[in-house]
């Protein structure tokens, strides 16, 4: 009975997880969209502000610091004004606490959706061969009902390979843009390091 009705399942079953993985597809890219387009902005800003850095480094200018302060529309000008506001009322102790602390408060907001991301391409090719299974014990009931008609089977088999083919066509990009964006987020976080540096430096200059 309770064989009947998981056959029973089965013959709706493959297509529903068709649907199911079509729609986790246009999830995959509404999001792989938004974050290539917001972390390239974090990213583009950062190699400016950084570029700005690297020539108040090489002028011996750690004064300039104050004036990329505020800029508060990077993370790095947030970073440097959090660092001086702490340097200038408790000088350098508990500034890598400080720094740290913004990182973690940062992160969240970089790695927005990633996780779903990770989730979609770890996940997808086993709901495809959910799928595939579904389609393939459905083809073999309809073998049974054809009486030995192998074209049937055969037919059957080859659509629910098609689960596994979108799960699969589902996963690989999602799992790319994940990895592609984690390091894009490492990036502009370290950029934070050099920050916690240059107050440090900055704290010991003006003592």
């Amino acid at each position: 009975m309770l064989t009947q009705k998981i056959f029973s399942a089965a013959q709706s079953g493959a297509e529903g997880v068709l649907w199911f993985l079509i729609a986790l597809s246009i999830i995959s890219i509404a999001i792989i969209l938004e974050r290539f387009f917001t972390l390239s902005k974090y990213t583009k800003n950062s190699d400016r502000y950084q570029s700005r850095l690297a020539d108040a480094l090489q002028s011996n200018s750690l004064e300039e610091l104050e004036d990329f302060a505020r800029d508060r529309d990077t993370i790095e000008g947030r970073a440097i004004n959090y660092g001086l506001r702490h340097v200038k009322e408790s000088g350098v102790n508990g500034l890598d606490e400080v720094i740290s602390g913004y990182a973690l408060m940062e992160k969240p907001r970089l790695e927005k959706s990633l996780n779903f991301l990770a989730t979609v391409g770890s996940n997808a090719p086993f709901i495809g061969l959910l799928g595939t299974v579904l389609g393939i014990m459905k083809a073999f009931k309809d073998l049974g009902v054809s009486e030995g008609n192998a074209n049937a089977v055969m037919t059957g088999i080859a659509e629910a390979l098609v689960a596994t083919a979108v799960g699969l066509f589902v996963a690989i990009p999602a799992v790319i843009a994940y990895n592609y964006f984690q390091k894009r987020v490492k990036k502009c976080l370290n950029g934070l390091e050099v920050i916690k540096e240059l107050c440090i430096a900055y704290a010991n200059r003006k003592a």
